[in-house]
């Protein structure tokens, strides 16, 4: 009884939209969120087909669709796992994302949908569209400028220098939208991942594999759009000069060790992430922030592009003069013919398949070493892994 009221409670006040239908699409519960979200009281929707909260052509379809589920076992209901539209009780129309389980309960079938607002997303992305167009024009008017300059070879050096100027402010625009990008997304990244988590909890005592499969989903797109949002946030910070060195002093393997315990969230079934300690001398300074980010970028790349039961090994080694840091792979490797190009921005190697990356982990990798005065060097070769050393120089 205390977990069912707790379950209630958790339902009654989730902040998205839940509402559970039977086989015949008649909808037998709905939350306070989904009522506000479609304007509806509980009575005017409960005991009603779900198709009154649909606008044309899903609302006549949706009876078929049910069949279609019930005689193939497909799941398109409505529009299982993705974008779709609904229709409020004054008949506006909107963007929302839906996931939706089937659940046995008493010999019926039961159907729920978890409801996602999309408004305001879609709304950010309108306005990064604007953004983005307003770019492309700037982009075009850049290019037509510096055309007339060349062929003018006339041009006054006033005229070259309000050039240079056009050329300053088209790059605060392009860190402005990378920033303003990546801001936009984190709110609802943030509350994806939330609702994730909790609807894990919900059905943590329910065994069906399906469930299970589509958390596993949400939480793997929530990694990979999280890591390339971070990944263009670092970079315009990298290119804006906003990065400044915070030095301390801290114990190498201990951070090490927590480094490998975040990681190991993210590792395929049985790799291993395998710690070769410096046991001689322990305590370093650096900049832990920028370290760790170089630390995690090449243990998730080894992760990323190594197979299942593979080993990723993680060695560190310091003298008097020098600190270095190995990460070694037996995973895919990279092709000679990319090697020259392996830290430029948004370049990837071929043979990465559809591995999803962004191309500059790398790069701000790089750049962090040389921010702190060390050196990033690799050996690798198809199939037989890749190996990236962090030379860093030791102070007192």
């Amino acid at each position: 009884m205390k977990n069912q009221a707790l379950l209630n409670a958790i339902i009654e006040n989730a902040i998205d939209g839940i509402i559970t239908i039977n086989e015949r699409g008649i909808v037998e519960s709905i939350n306070p969120s989904a009522c506000r979200l479609f304007l509806y009281n509980p009575e005017e929707v409960i005991g009603k087909n779900i198709s009154l909260l649909m606008p044309s052509p899903d609302r006549e379809k949706h009876d078929s669709y049910i069949q279609n589920y019930k005689s193939s076992g497909i799941p398109h209901i409505i529009g299982h796992d993705r974008d779709v539209l609904g229709r409020k009780k004054d008949g506006n129309i909107f963007p929302f994302r839906l996931g939706v389980s089937e659940v046995k309960f008493e010999g019926e079938r039961i159907f729920a949908g978890f409801i996602h607002d999309m408004s305001h997303q879609k709304e950010a992305e309108n306005r990064l569209m604007q953004y983005t167009q307003h770019l492309e024009e700037l982009v075009k008017d850049r290019t037509q400028t510096l055309n007339e300059t060349i062929e003018a070879l006339t041009a006054t050096q006033e005229e070259v220098s309000n050039t240079l100027e056009k050329e300053k402010e088209l790059n605060k625009i392009k860190s402005r939208l990378l920033s303003m990008a990546s801001h936009e997304f984190r709110t609802p990244l943030s509350t994806i991942q939330l609702s994730t988590a909790l609807l894990q909890r919900y059905v943590e005592n329910i065994d069906n594999p399906k469930i299970e499969t589509h958390i596993r989903k949400i939480k793997s797109a929530i990694v990979n759009l999280t890591t390339i949002l971070n990944d263009f946030l670092l970079l315009e910070k990298a290119e804006s000069n906003k990065i400044t060195l915070e030095i301390s002093t801290f114990n190498l393997q201990d951070f090490i060790k927590e480094i490998i315990g975040e990681l190991k969230l993210l590792t395929k079934k049985r790799q291993k992430i395998i710690s070769i300690p410096n046991t001689e001398i322990i305590l370093v300074k650096l900049d832990k922030n920028l370290l760790k980010n170089c630390i995690i970028n090449l243990v998730s790349n080894a992760i990323k592009y190594s197979g299942e039961e593979t080993e990723i090994e993680l060695s560190t080694s310091i003298t008097d003069t020098m600190i270095t840091i190995n990460v070694k792979d037996n995973g895919i490797g990279i092709p000679e013919e990319d090697h020259k190009h392996l830290f430029e921005a948004f370049f990837r190697a071929h043979n990465t398949g559809n591995i999803p990356g962004t191309g500059l982990g790398l790069h701000i990798v790089s750049r962090y070493v040389s921010l702190m005065n060390g050196t990033i060097s690799f050996k690798s070769a198809i199939d037989k892994g890749t190996l990236f050393t962090i030379e860093l120089p030791r102070y007192d």
